[in-house]
C-alpha cells in the first residue's frame, strides 16, 4: 500500500529563549526536551520532544550566539516571524504554539511541486542543523504561509528531509501522542480551502472564531491524561462566564427549623391509632 505523500511532521513552539521554551514544555507535558541544535542560516536554535507516530514537537528561539551569514538578502528574516516586533511582544507573556509543519514524502519532490504552483506554495529554502539537511517552504518575509491573506500559522509549512533518518527516530520515547489539532480563524473557509488543495484536511480541524487566529493542540500523555496547548477566544470567554455565573439553587430545599418544630407539635396533638378502647366500648364487647 502506498503511503500518503503528505503527513504530519512537527509542531512549533516559539519562545524568547530556548531555556524558557524548554521549561514551559516540561511543566506542561512533564518531560524534558532533548536534541536539537543551531540553524546557521536562520540564526535560530531549537530543542525537540518525541511524539508518537514518527513526529515531534519543536521549541525554537533566536540564537544569541549565531553568526550572520552573508546572502543576497542580508540579513535574511528569521523563520516563523521571530523578527516581528509584535511576535516578540506576545512572547513576553510566555512561549506559544505558533505553527505546524507537514512532511512531503518521496517520490513527490517538494522543489518541483513548488515550481509548478508558486502562488500556492512559498519558496523552498535548503536548511541544515548538525548532520540533518532538509528543504523547507519559507515566505520571503520569514513569516507564515498564507492563502489570499489568511494564514497566521494555521497553514502548514512543507518540509522534505534529505537525510535517511527522521529526527524523531533519534529522540527518546515519551509516550506522548498528539490527539488533535484545531485551527481557529475568522476566515476559516480560506484556511480549509488551502488545506484541501494541499491534501492535508485530515490533519487539522478548522473552526471559525471571532477572535485572533490560534492553533490548539491536544496531547494524550503516557498516563492517559489530556493536556491542551493554545486557547481560542471562545473558550476563554466561556471560562470567564463560568467564573462569574451565580451558583444554581439546590433542587430540594432543606426544611427550616421552624417547619420542623411545627411538624413535631402537630404530631403531638394527633391521637395515635393504637389508643386503648374506652369503658363503653369494653361493655359493648362483653354483651356480644
Amino acid at each position: 500500500m502506498t503511503a500518503h505523500p503528505l503527513q504530519f511532521d512537527h509542531l512549533v513552539i516559539a519562545a524568547r529563549t530556548l531555556e524558557e521554551g524548554a521549561d514551559f514544555i516540561a511543566a506542561k507535558l512533564g518531560v524534558d526536551m532533548t536534541g536539537g541544535g543551531a540553524h546557521p542560516l536562520m540564526r535560530t536554535h531549537n530543542r525537540l520532544l518525541n511524539l508518537w507516530g514518527g513526529a515531534y514537537l519543536e521549541v525554537i528561539a533566536i540564537d544569541p550566539n549565531a553568526e550572520l551569514i552573508e546572502t543576497s538578502k542580508t540579513p535574511r528574516p528569521r523563520l516563523f516571524g521571530l523578527d516581528d516586533p509584535a511576535r516578540r511582544l506576545r512572547l513576553e507573556a510566555g512561549p506559544q504554539l505558533v505553527h505546524w509543519v507537514v512532511r512531503v514524502n518521496r517520490p513527490k519532490l517538494l522543489t518541483r511541486w513548488q515550481a509548478q504552483y508558486p502562488e500556492r506554495i512559498p519558496a523552498v529554502v535548503p536548511m541544515t542543523r548538525g548532520g540533518n539537511a532538509w528543504d523547507l517552504t519559507i515566505p520571503a518575509d520569514g513569516t507564515f504561509p498564507a492563502w489570499q491573506g489568511a494564514g497566521h500559522g494555521l497553514l502548514p509549512s512543507l518540509i522534505q528531509w534529505d537525510t535517511p533518518q527522521h529526527p524523531s527516530e533519534s529522540l527518546p520515547e515519551t509516550g506522548i501522542a498528539l490527539k488533535s489539532l484545531t485551527g481557529f480563524h475568522p476566515r476559516a473557509h480560506l484556511i480549509s480551502e488551502q488545506l484541501a488543495w494541499l491534501g492535508v484536511s485530515h490533519l487539522m480541524q478548522v473552526e471559525v472564531t471571532a477572535g485572533t487566529p490560534v492553533l490548539v493542540a491536544e496531547f494524550e500523555l503516557a498516563d492517559g491524561s489530556i493536556v491542551t496547548l493554545g486557547e481560542s477566544a471562545e473558550s476563554i470567554e466561556a471560562a470567564n462566564q463560568a467564573e462569574v455565573a451565580p451558583a444554581k439553587p439546590a433542587r430540594k430545599r432543606a426544611k427550616s427549623k421552624k417547619t420542623e418544630e411545627a411538624t413535631a407539635a402537630h404530631d403531638a396533638d394527633t391521637p395515635e391509632d393504637t389508643a386503648e378502647p374506652t369503658q363503653d366500648e369494653t361493655m359493648q364487647e362483653d354483651e356480644r
